[in-house]
């Protein structure tokens, strides 16, 4: 995966909003740990990439998800459905 990817780039976008350390954004970037999410944070976030990408990410797949890379795989694999 690389940052010129387009399913990064939307994903990045939708961070943006979110992201209020000013972190920087790589596949590597952690949620919890990096951008130091709460859990309604992360709810909000998970609703604005399901409407986005019109997909559905289940409450198992999200506590699987740690980091932006993760995140991303797990979109383009739901999209293909």
């Amino acid at each position: 995966m690389n940052q010129s990817d387009e399913t990064f780039t939307r994903v990045e976008a939708l961070i943006e909003p979110f992201n209020k350390k000013g972190a920087a954004i790589t596949p590597e970037t952690r949620f919890q740990q990096d951008l130091e999410w709460d859990s309604l944070t992360v709810l909000d976030f998970v609703a604005s990439i399901e409407d986005e990408f019109d997909i559905l990410i289940t409450m198992n797949m999200q506590a699987e998800i740690e980091t932006v890379g993760q995140l991303v795989a797990a979109v383009r694999e739901l999209s293909r459905r």
